[in-house]
C-alpha cells in the first residue's frame, strides 16, 4: 500500500562496493533501486585507500546527488544509505552513512534496523565520557568500537557488535577495509554479490540486477565479513541462533524482483494471495490490488479463485513527498491525490480488494469508500497478513499499540469501521504455509502479529514506544 498515507513506513536500505573504480556511481544506482526503503535522507561515503570522503543530505537520491557530486567522490570503495527515520527522528545530522575522523583513522558506518538496548548503551557510554553527534541509535556502534581495548580492528568490531541487541545490518568502512555484519537473528535482509573482481553488498538483491552484479549468497546471522586487499574473510561475532527474518519484508517492504533467503518476493506474495483465496472464498466479479505491494497477492488470489484480475485502482506516481499538504477540509480526501478508482472497471461490480495490511484503518476506509463512490456494488477486503496487533521494535515504524486498530478491535469491528462488505485476514498458519513453512515459525519474526519477539525488549525501548501513543 502507499506507506506515506497509511502509517506503515519502510526501514532503511544499505549498499556497499569494494574494489571497483566506479564505486560511487555504482552506489548511486544501488541506492536508487533501494529508494523504496527510505525517502527522508541519503548519503555516500567513499574511500580512496588513504581517506574517507562523504556527501549526504535530506531528500531523495536523485535530489542529493548529481554528476558533479558523484565526480567528487573518487575511490574504489563506497558505502551508501537511504533512510526512513524511526528511532532518533529526522534531521541532517542523522542522515547516514555516519562519518567519524580521529588521529588514528576514519570510520564510516551505515545501519539498517533498530537497537532495542540503544538507550541503556548510550547512558553507559555518556557516563564514560562519550559525546554523541546524533540522536540516532546507529552511532552507538562507532563509540563501542572506539572504546574497545582490542588491538585489531576486526576484534574491536566483533566485541562491539556482541554488545548490541535488536535488528541490525551494518556496513562499516575504514580507509583500508569494508566490514559487513548481520544481527544474530538475521532480522534484516542483507546479501553479498560480485561484479567482476569487486564485491557488492545490498539490503535487497534487486540492487545487484541494477548494477549488473551477480548474487553470491546471503549474509549469515551473527556473521562478520571483512573485505580488503587480501580478499574476503568470514568470521563470527555471535553464536548462531534461529533465523527470524521480518515477515513484512515478504508481505510489504521488499521489491517484488528481490529474493530473500532464496524466496522471490513476487512469488511469495502470489502464494499469499492464493492461500487467501482458499481461506476466504468470495463470490465476486473482479479482483483488484492496492498498488504497489498488493498487486502480486491480488494476482495470486485471482488465479486461485478464477475471478478475473482487473486494475481497479491506479496509483498517481507523480505525487512526491514534498507535495503541499491540502487544507484540513480536504485532508480526509487526501488519499485521492495518490490513488484513484477506475470507474469503468468497478462500476456495477462486486469487488475483492486485496491489500497487504491494515494499520490504523483510515486509509482502508477511504479506499473502500472510493470504490463504492466509483460504482462498486460490494467491496470485500482481503488482507494478505494477519492483524497487526503489536508495535515493531526492530526498525519498522509501526505505530504505538494504542494506534493499531487491531490491537483492541475484532475483525468485525474493523470491518464496520472501514465500511467493507466483508473483511478477512490471512491466518498465521496459512501465511507460514504459503511461504513454505510447514511446521512451526522458525525462520521468521512474527512479533507484530503475535507479540512474540525473537529478542528481549528492554524497558527503555517499551517506554519510548508507549510514549508515542
Amino acid at each position: 500500500m502507499l506507506a506515506e498515507i497509511k502509517g506503515l513506513n519502510e526501514e532503511c536500505g544499505i549498499f556497499g562496493v569494494w574494489g571497483h573504480q566506479d564505486a560511487a556511481q555504482l552506489t548511486y544506482y544501488g541506492l536508487h533501486s533501494l529508494q523504496h526503503r527510505g525517502q527522508e535522507g541519503t548519503g555516500i561515503v567513499v574511500s580512496d585507500g588513504k581517506q574517507l570522503k562523504g556527501v549526504k543530505g535530506e531528500g531523495l537520491v536523485t535530489e542529493i546527488f548529481n554528476a558533479d557530486r558523484i565526480a567528487e567522490l573518487t575511490g574504489t570503495a563506497a558505502i551508501g544509505h537511504v533512510r526512513y527515520a524511526t528511532a532518533g527522528g529526522g534531521g541532517y545530522e542523522n542522515v547516514q552513512p555516519l562519518l567519524f575522523h580521529s588521529q588514528t583513522g576514519s570510520l564510516a558506518l551505515a545501519h539498517n534496523g533498530n537497537l532495542v538496548n540503544a538507550t541503556s548503551l548510550k547512558h553507559q557510554l555518556e557516563t564514560q565520557g562519550s559525546i554523541f553527534q546524533t540522536s540516532s541509535d546507529s552511532e552507538v556502534l562507532a563509540h563501542l568500537i572506539r572504546r574497545s581495548g582490542f588491538p585489531h580492528m576486526n576484534d574491536k568490531v566483533k566485541n562491539a557488535l556482541s554488545m548490541l541487541k535488536g535488528a541490525y545490518a551494518y556496513l562499516i568502512m575504514t580507509e583500508t577495509e569494508l566490514m559487513v555484519a548481520l544481527d544474530p537473528h538475521g532480522l534484516r535482509p542483507l546479501s553479498l554479490g560480485c561484479l567482476g573482481d569487486a564485491y557488492v553488498v545490498a539490503s535487497e538483491t534487486c540492487a545487484f540486477d541494477v548494477v549488473g552484479a551477480e548474487y553470491i549468497r546471503d549474509i549469515m546471522p551473527g556473521e562478520l565479513l571483512i573485505i580488503n586487499e587480501n580478499g574476503l574473510t568470514s568470521e563470527r561475532f555471535a553464536v548462531s541462533t534461529t533465523k527470524a527474518i521480518c515477515m513484512m519484508e515478504y508481505i510489504y517492504f521488499s521489491r517484488p524482483d528481490s529474493n530473500i533467503q532464496g524466496i522471490n518476493v513476487h512469488t511469495a506474495r502470489k502464494s499469499l494471495g492464493k492461500r487467501m483465496a482458499i481461506e476466504a472464498p468470495i463470490e465476486a466479479d473482479v479482483v483488484t490490488g492496492v498498488p504497489d505491494s498488493s498487486i502480486s497477492a491480488a494476482i495470486g488470489y485471482a488465479e486461485e479463485s478464477g475471478i478475473p484480475y482487473e486494475m481497479g485502482l491506479i496509483k498517481n506516481k507523480y505525487v512526491g513527498r514534498t507535495f503541499i499538504q491540502p487544507s484540513q477540509t480536504l485532508r480526509e480526501q487526501g488519499v485521492k491525490m495518490k490513488l484513484s478508482a477506475v470507474r469503468g472497471v468497478v462500476e456495477g461490480k462486486r469487488v475483492v480488494m486485496v491489500d497487504d495490511s491494515i494499520v490504523r484503518g483510515t486509509t482502508s476506509r477511504r479506499i473502500v469508500k472510493m470504490l463504492k463512490e466509483a460504482g462498486a456494488t460490494e467491496v470485500h477486503v482481503v488482507i494478505s497478513s494477519p492483524p497487526i496487533k503489536n508495535p515493531c521494535f526492530y526498525g519498522i515504524d509501526t505505530s504505538s499499540k494504542e494506534e493499531l486498530i487491531a490491537s483492541d478491535k475484532s475483525v468485525e469491528e474493523i470491518r464496520q469501521i472501514i465500511g467493507a462488505d466483508s473483511l478477512t485476514f490471512i491466518s498465521t498458519d496459512g501465511m507460514l504455509k504459503a511461504l513454505g513453512q510447514v511446521d512451526g515459525t522458525d525462520g521468521f519474526c512474527l512479533g507484530c502479529f503475535t507479540g512474540n519477539y525473537p529478542t528481549e525488549i528492554y524497558p527503555d525501548t517499551l517506554q519510548y514506544y508507549y510514549q508515542k501513543g
